[in-house]
């Protein structure tokens, strides 16, 4: 499984090659070897504990099917799935909140794989839980650590991750049915628009439930980044794992054709000596 994982991730990055003529896009992780690159699996698993939006009208749900010896004798497990798209670590397509954009379906495979990039601000939003990245927050980074690349899949560490599954501590609020009491970190609109109409990045990914801060009501980092088919990953984890750079991101979800929203299996490959996020901008 390990050697077939590894020939399926050199075969999307000789795709990027191959899309931008280029095997070391301006300030992506350059060069990979496979050998001594590392995986770091971003994606909550789907159970019975997995959060969704408190006005999500159900949660995830696995009905046995099969399970256990056949008539012939062998082994057999088969299960049927249901769950809403915005729930667990899933993406947000641009047609979420933008209409006429892109659906899952719709979203170019060399957008779901591009250079990675974290963004740390998890003292400030230890500090303050409706903090928002901020414009200077970016700005910031990029004077440590050099422009973040056209294409580039963003993850804002907050440190939310450490919450989940914990919904009251995580959301701030648990009231089912209410989402008007929410409290958690995000993207900042000054900062969501550099990123999207300056930097012109693919994907926004936050280990929050939302690109939009808890109380918002407006949602601009979604409006913004959809307008524009830029997509979303949500509840993110393991974002401590990541360097600031030097690292490619897979984000590839189940591929529903009319989709606003679908489960995603997210994974970065780090490569040797990628610089680690040791301190956010707003430390």
């Amino acid at each position: 499984m390990v050697t077939l994982l590894k020939w399926v991730v050199l075969a999307l990055c000789v795709s990027v090659v191959g899309c931008t003529g280029s095997a070391s896009p301006p300030g992506s992780a350059g060069g990979i070897d496979l050998s001594q690159a590392h995986l770091v699996d971003l994606t909550h698993p789907y159970d019975e504990s997995t959060l969704y939006w408190p006005t999500s009208p159900s949660r995830f749900a696995l009905t046995t099917l099969d399970f256990g010896l056949t008539p012939g004798g062998y082994f057999y497990a088969a299960n049927a799935f249901s769950t809403p798209e915005h729930g667990g670590t899933h993406i947000d397509a641009p047609l979420h909140f933008g209409e006429g954009k892109w659906t899952v379906g719709e979203i170019p495979v060399r957008s779901l794989v591009g250079p990675g990039v974290v963004l740390d601000v998890s003292a400030a939003a230890a500090e303050n839980r409706d903090y928002r990245l901020t414009r200077q927050d970016v700005e910031a980074w990029e004077k440590a650590n050099g422009a973040i690349p056209q294409d580039a899949i963003v993850l804002l560490r907050t440190g939310w991750s450490r919450f989940w599954p914990d919904a009251k501590t995580y959301l701030g609020d648990d009231t089912p049915g209410d989402a008007s009491h929410l409290h958690f970190p995000s993207y900042g609109e000054d900062a969501a628009q550099l990123l999207v109409a300056e930097r012109r990045v693919a994907g926004l990914g936050i280990d929050t439930a939302s690109i939009d801060y808890g109380p918002s009501t407006d949602f601009m980092a979604h409006r913004i980044a959809c307008a524009a088919n830029v997509y979303g990953l949500e509840n993110v984890t393991n974002l401590e794992e990541l360097p600031a750079k030097g690292f490619w991101v897979i984000a590839l979800p189940v591929k529903i054709a009319r989709g606003s929203g679908s489960p995603v299996r997210i994974i970065a490959v780090i490569a040797e000596g990628g610089v680690r996020a040791e301190s956010g901008p707003s430390d």
